[in-house]
């Protein structure tokens, strides 16, 4: 947890976030629920969808717990494990007529390309601000823009060069954000959906970064470094031709006949 909120004050600092990074933990039992925890149903008197849940922690402050019952939109129930998918739903009619050509097609989805857990393990999921988060997360979820998902990317593959790989959908955020940063241990990104827009306010301009907790200090290290070598917010910015190259990239444009000296 130390090593979290850490890279929370750096994410604060270098990246200048708009919301507060998320902390996101799926439930095995009401027990692990804290106390001054927000219940949607028991305490506002309605339901909630898990991005207006998620909305209400990185808008507001909150710490937010949805059980099934508190749940409003039917797909993080399914891609949470809560419940088995209907056969409705792996038939396609999730998707079919509104977005997709066939019936096959919202099947395909359904069935192929939704990522979700097998039921039976969680009956829910806790959202936090990851300051002041009171629980260990299973997933960190980042609410930022292009030139602040840039940073994020370039941190994250100081440990070892490696991109993040991803497949990008436009629904579900809340399960695309953090099933499969729980089942594959990576890094990913995410679309916000359209109930994430319309129904929980995300900006056209927003983009979701997930982070597993382990590799957070791999992240703070990454973020620290290439702040000194002038990665951070706001990005200086110029038009001019011909611009400096820096040493490494001068050495390569020479072996690639782009330069030669008669032009330095």
């Amino acid at each position: 947890m130390n090593a979290l909120r850490e890279l929370n004050r750096q994410l604060e600092s270098q990246l200048r976030l708009q919301t507060y990074p998320l902390a996101i933990r799926l439930l095995e039992s009401e027990d692990e629920i804290p106390g001054e925890a927000l219940r949607p149903l028991r305490d506002l008197g309605h339901h909630l969808s898990t991005c207006q849940a998620f909305a209400m922690s990185r808008r507001e402050g909150l710490i937010v717990a949805e059980l099934k019952r508190d749940m409003w939109c039917p797909e993080p129930v399914i891609g949470y494990g809560l419940e088995p998918p209907p056969r409705f739903f792996l038939e396609g009619y999730n998707r079919y007529p509104q977005d997709v050509a066939t019936l096959e097609a919202g099947a395909i989805w359904a069935s192929r390309e939704f990522p979700r857990l097998e039921p039976g393990r969680y009956i829910g999921v806790l959202s936090a601000p990851l300051a002041s988060a009171p629980f260990e997360p299973h997933v960190i979820a980042i609410y930022c823009n292009t030139a602040q998902l840039t940073i994020l990317l370039l941190g994250i593959a100081y440990r070892d060069g490696l991109d993040v790989e991803v497949k990008l959908s436009g629904h579900a955020a809340c399960v695309y954000a953090v099933v499969p940063t729980l089942k594959t241990g990576r890094c990913w990104v995410t679309l916000p959906c359209m109930g994430d827009r319309a129904r929980a306010m995300a900006g056209d301009d927003e983009i979701i970064f997930s982070l597993p907790p382990q590799d957070a200090e791999d992240l703070l290290k990454g973020l620290r470094h290439i702040e000194k070598t002038g990665r951070h917010i706001p990005f200086r910015r110029s038009m001019q031709p011909e611009y400096q190259l820096p040493e490494s990239y001068e050495k390569m444009a020479k072996m690639l006949g782009i330069l030669n000296d008669d032009l330095l």
